[in-house]
């Protein structure tokens, strides 16, 4: 008969102990390289990273007009705004916007506007960027979809629209050069 309880000279244990560790090592590394290739595989690829940032020269630009740029796929609402637009955009109340915010929380340096050209409701491009646009009661963007309207902020004021259009990050890299992302 085999005594279950007794473990023999202790070489066996030492390794059966080994072949244990070893094992599991090997587990761990092969498990530590899957993490690493699924988390890396996660990262953007080298042509998103190539579009993460945008610089849009704004001398050419003329007062009451934008221009429409892409960044990541997006359009970008350039506006170099009138002093009459900048006025209309200051002295809204805040109480009557549906989404509150002020004029200077959403502009960097006076008069230009940068917005991402999507509407807050389904997606859509709104108008305003020409003079030729229908811009809507409040002199900003129109959404022509639903019916969206933005003043000249950015701000919704009308429609389903839920939010204000965004306002991308950006910082200005010279007096007439914007880096947007």
């Amino acid at each position: 008969m085999v005594d279950a309880t007794h473990h023999g000279d202790g070489e066996g244990q030492t390794r059966r102990e080994f072949l244990y560790l070893a094992a599991g090592a090997i587990g761990a590394v092969g498990s530590a390289g899957v993490a690493w290739e699924l988390i890396n595989s996660m990262n953007p690829a080298a042509d998103t990273l190539a579009l993460s940032t945008i610089d849009v020269n704004l001398a050419p630009i003329p007062e009451g007009m934008g221009i429409v740029t892409m960044w990541q796929g997006k359009p970008v609402f350039v506006r170099h705004r009138t002093a009459e637009e900048i006025k209309q955009a200051e002295e809204v109340k805040l109480s009557d916007l549906i989404d509150p915010a002020t004029d200077q929380s959403r502009v960097k340096k006076s008069p230009w506007l940068i917005l991402i050209g999507i509407c807050t409701h389904l997606g859509c491009i709104p108008l305003g960027n020409k003079p030729s646009d229908l811009r809507g009661d409040y002199g900003g963007y129109l959404c022509p979809c639903h019916g969206s309207q933005y003043d000249t902020s950015g701000r919704v004021r009308h429609g389903p629209a839920p939010l204000n259009l965004a306002v991308p990050p950006y910082n200005y890299t010279s007096d007439t050069v914007v880096r947007i992302g």
